[in-house]
This record gives structure tokens, C-alpha cells and sequence, in this order.
């Protein structure tokens, strides 16, 4: 059975079809990755599967659960978790902290045991603190774990947000536009801390510009254009599309598609 499974899916801002006719199915582990040219529907397709918004048509399955229309905490709850490419931390709280506002989904003391203060809420805050400084370490920020999310880098802030959507230990992981904004190193981290979520067992579904970083991480594409989708495919099988190579990668002559990825 495929992870997720998504058949028909359809969206409209106005007059405008953002998301048309989209169908495929992620079977679990390894790395899938969405590309296409700007407007082409990638974030938007991301909000669907996130749950920001509601499709007009079409259903969304995750482990055979139907999840059309459900709201973000359920999609979480389910197993899946998600990254912004435009940054969404609490800048007035440390990463430690972010992280750990990552783990409450996963807590089960109930009211009584917050209001008295019960050692099974001490227990479950000692374990979550735990798990947050783990995973910070995971994604190479334990230096940063006491700092202000205010005072770090850009680059270690996108890794902060991986490490936060990872404390709810989702099984599908929405990662958009990890590497953008990021130099050629910070992005080669992107791309090593990426294969080793594979192959840790967390799925990945990819959205990234940087061709070099998604021919290098991804088992398997799906390409869309105008919401539509275009391809799917290994990235051998993408770089050689000509309709993708018309569309988005822009190659004039042969082989350049290569050279760019």
C-alpha cells in the first residue's frame, strides 16, 4: 500500500486553477521531490497535502486514512509534518524551545496533571527536553540550543524548522524549499542531512529549486506545470523528458539539461 495516495486533486483561487487534475501515489521511505516552474503549483499542491487549505476536488489518503479537507492538527496527528520556505519560527523563544513546542502532539498528561504539577508532567517535560536537544544535534545545531532564534543564521534556522517538524516524528515529511536562500555549503548540508532522513525511515516529499541538490537526494520526481502534472519519474528519466526539459529546465541543446542538474 503507498504511504500517500492522491487522486483528482483540484483547486481555484477565483478564476484562476492553481491545482488541476492532480493524481499519484508515494509508496513509504526514500525521497520524492516536486519541481516545476514558478506558478507552476508546487506550494500550493504542499498547502493541500498540509491541510492549510480545503481542495475543491479530489482526496487525499495517507495509510489509507482519507484525509480530504482535514484541518493541519489532524494531518500532524496522522503522521505528517512540514517546513515553510518562508521561515515560521518563534524568534522570542530559544531552539531549544521551538523544538520542544514540536513534541506536544506527542505528550499525554492530561489537564489535572498540568494544574498540580503530577511527577508524570515532570517526567513527560524532562523526556521532551531530551528529545529536542537529540534532534538538534541530529540536524547539527546542539551549539544553538540555548540561543535566541532571533540571533541565528539563516542557514541554521531552516535546519531548526526540520528539527522541529521532526519532533512530532511524523512519517511524511513536507520539506519546501530547504535550501533556498542557503550558500553552496549550507546547501550540501541540506542535501546530507535530507539522505540520511531516508534513510533513517522518514519519507520526504521534496519541493527545491536547486536542481543540483534534487537530481541528487530524489528516488523519484513528479513534475507539474500550470497545477497540471507533466512527468513523473526517476531523475534520469526527468532529465531526459523533453516535455520537462521544454518546460523547466530549459535546455537549448543536448545534454545541457545535464549540466544544470
Amino acid at each position: 500500500m503507498s504511504l500517500l495516495t492522491v487522486e483528482n486533486l483540484g483547486k481555484s483561487f477565483g478564476g484562476v486553477r492553481a491545482i488541476e487534475g492532480v493524481s499519484f501515489a508515494i509508496p513509504g521511505g526514500a525521497v520524492h521531490s516536486i519541481i516545476g516552474p514558478n506558478g507552476a503549483g508546487k506550494t500550493t499542491l504542499l498547502n493541500l497535502l498540509s491541510g492549510l487549505i480545503v481542495p475543491d476536488t479530489g482526496s487525499i489518503r495517507l495509510d489509507g486514512t482519507d484525509l480530504t479537507g482535514a484541518p493541519p492538527y489532524r494531518m500532524a496527528a496522522a503522521g505528517l509534518g512540514r517546513t515553510f520556505q518562508n521561515l515560521q519560527v518563534f524568534f522570542n523563544m530559544s531552539a531549544l524551545e521551538n523544538v520542544m513546542t514540536g513534541r506536544h502532539l506527542r505528550e499525554r498528561d492530561a489537564l489535572w496533571a498540568t494544574l498540580l504539577r503530577l511527577p508524570s508532567l515532570v517526567r513527560s517535560e524532562v523526556a521532551t527536553r531530551e528529545r529536542a536537544l537529540q534532534l538538534l544535534a541530529h540536524v547539527g545545531l546542539a551549539d544553538w540550543a540555548h540561543s535566541p532564534a532571533e540571533a541565528m543564521p539563516y542557514g541554521a534556522l531552516k535546519r531548526l524548522e526540520i528539527a522541529r517538524a521532526l519532533a512530532a516524528e511524523p512519517r511524511l515529511l513536507l520539506l519546501d524549499e530547504p535550501a533556498a536562500g542557503l550558500n553552496a555549503t549550507e546547501a550540501q548540508g541540506i542535501d546530507a542531512l535530507i539522505k540520511r532522513l531516508a534513510a533513517e525511515g522518514t519519507t520526504v516529499i521534496l519541493v527545491e529549486h536547486n536542481m543540483k541538490l534534487v537530481m541528487g537526494v530524489s528516488d523519484h520526481l513528479l513534475v507539474l506545470d500550470q497545477g497540471r502534472v507533466l512527468a513523473e519519474g526517476t531523475p534520469q528519466q526527468i532529465r531526459s523528458n523533453a516535455a520537462v526539459i521544454e518546460a523547466y529546465l530549459g535546455a537549448t541543446e543536448p545534454g545541457a539539461e545535464a549540466a544544470r542538474a
